[in-house]
C-alpha cells in the first residue's frame, strides 16, 4: 500500500468541523466522492491516491485534505455515500416480502448485488473499513448508523425497536460485513452469502414480541378456559360409592 505524504496544514478538516457545508462546499464534496468511486471502480483500493483524486475532482491537493484527512476517511465516506444512494432507492422501491426477516434479507441481498456489480469499489470500501482506526470513528459510525436505518426501515416497525431487536440488528450488520469480506476474498460463493444472510435475519423473528391473530387467539383461549399459563387444577376429592 502506497502512503502519500500529507501536506502540512493548520486548518480544521471541513468534514469533521461539525459546521454545515455551503452549497459550493457540498458541490465540491460531491465531485470528490464521485472521483473516488470512479478510481476505485477501475483499480480498487490501490488506485485511490489522494493526488489523483484531487486532479480528477478539480480541487487542490491541500483542499482535498481539508475535506478528508486521509485516504481511509475518503473511502469510508464513499461507502456512506453509496449506502445513502441505496437507502433512497429502497424508499422508492421497498422490499416486497411480507415477513420482517424476509424483507431485511431481501434488502441486504439487494445491497450485496449492488456491491457485486462494482467488485473493485466494494473491495476498496471494505478494506478501508477494516483499516480504519479511531481517527475515522466518526465516519465509520455514520456508515453504521445508516446501515442500521436501512435494516430498521426494511423491518417496517410501527413502534420503536426494543433493545433485543437493536442487538439483533447489530449481529445482522456484523454478519453482512463478514459475508462481504469472505465473498471478496473468494472464500464464499454468492449462494453461501445468501444462505448466511437469510439465516442471521431469522434473529428478527426471535426478538419480535408476539402480536397479531395468533397471540390474540391464544389469549382468548386462556380467557375461555379460565386458566392462566401458570394455573393448575386442584385435585378434587374422590366420590364415595
Amino acid at each position: 500500500m502506497t502512503t502519500e505524504p500529507k501536506p502540512a496544514t493548520t486548518s480544521v478538516a471541513i468534514a469533521s468541523s461539525g459546521l454545515p457545508l455551503t452549497e459550493r462546499q457540498e458541490a465540491r464534496r460531491r465531485r470528490i466522492l464521485h472521483a473516488t468511486a470512479q478510481l476505485a471502480s477501475r483499480g480498487g483500493f490501490d488506485a485511490v491516491q489522494m493526488r489523483e483524486v484531487a486532479e480528477s475532482s478539480s480541487v487542490a491537493l491541500g483542499t482535498l485534505y481539508r475535506y478528508f484527512p486521509s485516504k481511509i476517511h475518503l473511502l469510508v465516506a464513499t461507502m456512506q455515500d453509496q449506502l445513502q444512494h441505496l437507502h433512497e432507492t429502497l424508499r422508492k422501491r421497498p422490499p416486497t416480502e411480507e415477513e420482517p426477516a424476509a424483507r431485511v434479507a431481501q434488502t441486504l441481498m439487494r445491497a450485496f448485488r449492488a456491491m457485486q456489480r462494482e467488485p473493485h469499489l466494494a473491495d476498496a470500501m471494505v478494506r478501508a473499513l477494516t483499516f480504519a482506526d479511531r481517527s475515522v470513528s466518526a465516519e465509520v459510525d455514520a456508515a453504521s448508523r445508516l446501515t442500521t436505518t436501512i435494516i430498521l426501515d426494511a423491518m417496517g416497525l410501527t413502534v420503536p425497536p426494543t433493545s433485543a431487536q437493536l442487538s439483533a440488528v447489530r449481529v445482522i450488520e456484523h454478519t453482512w460485513h463478514s459475508a462481504l469480506i469472505t465473498w471478496l476474498s473468494g472464500r464464499a460463493s454468492i449462494a453461501q452469502v445468501k444462505i448466511d444472510i437469510e439465516t442471521v435475519c431469522r434473529l428478527i423473528d426471535l426478538t419480535t414480541p408476539a402480536t397479531g391473530p395468533t397471540a390474540g387467539a391464544a389469549a382468548g383461549g386462556r380467557a375461555k378456559s379460565g386458566r392462566t399459563p401458570t394455573s393448575r387444577s386442584k385435585p378434587g376429592r374422590a366420590k364415595r360409592r
